[in-house]
């Protein structure tokens, strides 16, 4: 089956009104984030509902995302995860494998959120009844792997045992890249996806519903709500998780009703490039090519802000905005953009670039922690730079087209440009500043009348 991209976008977000997700929480495989909790005591083995909503931000070219695992030890487990892109539940009793099916579908969509349902429910007399996946409401129905469980069989999940979240449980396996929220997991019911989620009238997008029904014993409901304590159940249950490496600065408030954009580990030159803390921050791992990475979303009208942090030294870190219709990389930067480019170069300088060419230096003595801002008015077609939120240059009579945020990272010192477009950022964020909607968390307050980069306002001004 082809790659099909079912993620939530900008429609969604669109839809006035309903069921609001204002948290999710951002893993990181590079930082061994995951939660785990033992039950204890076991509940049912043979019959349950794992939701959540997901938005992925790396892509592994085998296993990788582990969103659910039950690892008491390598020869009785089960997991829900991706695996060459796809979703698949696998499981193992007493060493032999008792369940393996995988969907034909591939999961590459970074720029949305998803959801994933899998019903679990060993006691159907049908063997393909036993385990079923649903993707944005939808029944997956081809696959490549399609071993069933025997009718009753008690598999890991639900058992008195640890359970993980984030990766497999081995310690160094399936960490999972990206977003996840509203996580339900619902013991001893085999529910539809009309629990979790429904079907807006007027776009026919696939939207968050609250799950309103009983949990079950070892039951729990993940929000990510409470920055202090970001493990806590809100079923009613009690079963919280213990955090692994994740504090409150792993929050966001990227979710299925609010998209933010991130970078597109997708783009145009991003090879050898690494995209992670939720697609916030590009590093070229310390190869001498040009790396590069594009914004998620783009936009052909109203005002647009995003920070930049780039890292100094002995290298390129170039940032900006990009068209989307007439960028040509020629291997070293980007020409027939019709853009304007901030670089720095030896940690000292930023220097003006339109279209590739060099337009003279607009600020000295830049410091470490310098926030570049960055205020994009295509109502206007005018892109002001900001330095540590103060107004420096404007560049105007910007070329007509769809523009985008842009990151491109050149130098053998690993450098890095970390990027805020208000859902998340790895920066440390003091004055928590958002835009007149009450959307984004960035280091300075966005210029009046420029908002995040995000789909409620993409709804209203895009």
């Amino acid at each position: 089956m082809a790659d099909i991209n079912l993620g939530v976008g900008g429609a969604n977000s669109a839809v006035a009104g309903g069921y609001e997700i204002d948290n999710s929480l951002k893993f990181e495989p590079d930082n061994s984030e995951y939660f785990n909790k033992t039950f204890g005591s076991a509940g049912n083995r043979k019959t349950w509902s794992y939701s959540c909503w997901i938005k992925k931000t790396e892509l592994f070219s085998s296993n990788g995302g582990a969103l659910i695992s039950a690892y008491p030890d390598v020869n009785n487990r089960l997991k829900i995860a991706f695996s060459q892109h796809k979703i698949q539940v696998f499981g193992k009793v007493s060493g032999s494998t008792t369940v393996n099916v995988r969907t034909n579908r591939l999961y590459r969509d970074t720029s949305a959120f998803y959801h994933i349902l899998v019903v679990f429910d060993t006691t159907q007399g049908t063997a393909a009844n036993r385990v079923k996946i649903y993707t944005n409401g939808v029944l997956e129905d081809s696959f490549d792997q399609t071993t069933y469980p025997s009718q009753n069989t008690d598999e890991e999940v639900g058992n008195s045992s640890a359970h993980y979240i984030g990766q497999r449980g081995d310690g160094s396996s399936d960490f999972y890249a990206g977003y996840i929220t509203e996580i339900n997991y619902v013991n001893g019911q085999a529910l539809e996806p009309t629990e979790f989620g429904e079907f807006d009238e007027d776009s026919g997008i696939w939207k968050p519903k609250a799950y309103t029904g009983s949990y079950g014993t070892n039951g729990f409901y993940l929000d990510f709500e409470n920055s202090g304590s970001l493990g806590a159940d809100s079923s009613g249950n009690g079963n919280n998780f213990t955090l692994n490496n994740i504090t409150a600065a792993d929050q966001a408030t990227d979710t299925p009703t609010n998209n933010f954009a991130t970078l597109n580990p997708l783009g145009e030159n991003t090879g050898s490039a690494a995209i992670t803390e939720g697609a916030t921050k590009i590093d070229n791992s310390g190869t001498a090519s040009w790396e590069t990475a594009y914004s998620s979303i783009g936009v052909t009208s109203g005002k647009w802000y995003a920070e930049v942090t780039p890292q100094l030294g002995s290298f390129n870190t170039n940032f900006g905005i990009v068209n989307f219709d007439t960028a040509i990389h020629d291997g070293s930067t980007y020409n027939n953009a019709g853009y304007w480019l901030g670089n720095f170069d030896s940690g000292s300088s930023i220097y003006y670039y339109f279209n590739g060419s060099g337009a003279g230096s607009i600020v000295v003595n830049v410091s470490a922690g310098v926030v570049i801002g960055l205020a994009l008015d295509l109502d206007n077609n005018t892109l002001d730079f900001y330095v540590n939120g103060s107004q420096n240059k404007q560049a105007t009579s910007l070329p007509s087209g769809t523009y985008g945020f842009i990151a491109d990272v050149q130098g053998t010192g690993g450098p890095y440009i970390q990027c805020n477009f208000g859902g998340y950022t790895v920066n440390t964020i003091s004055s928590a500043a958002s835009d007149a909607n009450g959307y984004g968390t960035f280091e300075y307050a966005p210029p009046t009348g420029y908002n995040a980069l995000c789909t409620k306002n993409l709804a209203e001004f895009g």
